[in-house]
């Protein structure tokens, strides 16, 4: 399995530039993570970019090991200032290497997820490397961990029209890669990119 590590710092870098421009009201746009505006997504995968396993745990535990919590308490930390003292920020940390519990590649993860949480609603596109979402959606297929993937696609078939990955066995879902792995990690705003007969479930699964 390739180092995702270039990917993850080649990605941050290209996502500050994409958000070099931003007005106000872009950055105070709801992302695709429900509850959490582009500026809010930003700022926690700065926080991400900063965290070490035993940093994680200490703040956990100063949330009173409350995951929810915790993260509130990074994001509202991390855009504390101005949306340029954010962007900023997140740049000082791109080529950073550390990174909370998990393996590499849920980082990787990350940054395809929540870039596309911050650019899709912002009407932005993002062509990532096919090498890197087949090993975000490999990954995936088989977590639980956080937002239930594997538990979400249980008994249903994915195909992607763009790339050569397919998953299970069940009524298909079939579409653009991306859109794949955006659907099953809990992203309904996708689903209008997917067609098949198991779309219907993911659309119940939320």
């Amino acid at each position: 399995m390739a180092d995702p590590w270039p990917t993850i710092h080649e990605e941050r870098e290209v996502l500050a530039k994409d958000l070099s421009t931003l007005t106000d009201d872009q950055w105070a746009t709801p992302s695709l993570c429900a509850g959490w505006t582009v500026r809010d997504v930003l700022g926690h995968m700065t926080a991400t970019a900063k965290m070490t396993p035993p940093k994680f745990f200490l703040a956990l535990a100063g949330a009173r090991f409350r995951f929810t919590e915790m993260t509130s308490r990074e994001i509202a930390r991390e855009t504390a200032g101005t949306p340029a003292d954010n962007l900023a920020e997140f740049r000082r940390y791109a080529q950073a290497s550390t990174h909370p519990p998990g393996p590499a590649t849920s980082w990787l993860g990350e940054t395809v997820i929540h870039g596309t949480d911050i650019r899709r609603p912002l009407g932005m596109t993002r062509d990532f490397p096919e090498p890197a979402l087949v090993q975000v959606a490999d990954f995936f297929k088989g977590s639980n961990l956080l937002i239930g993937a594997k538990k979400r696609i249980a008994g249903l078939r994915l195909q992607a029209t763009d790339a050569t990955w397919s998953t299970g066995t069940g009524p298909e879902v079939s579409g653009p890669l991306l859109s794949l792995i955006m659907a099953m990690t809990g992203r309904q705003a996708v689903l209008g990119d997917l067609s098949g007969d198991g779309v219907a479930a993911l659309r119940e699964r939320g």
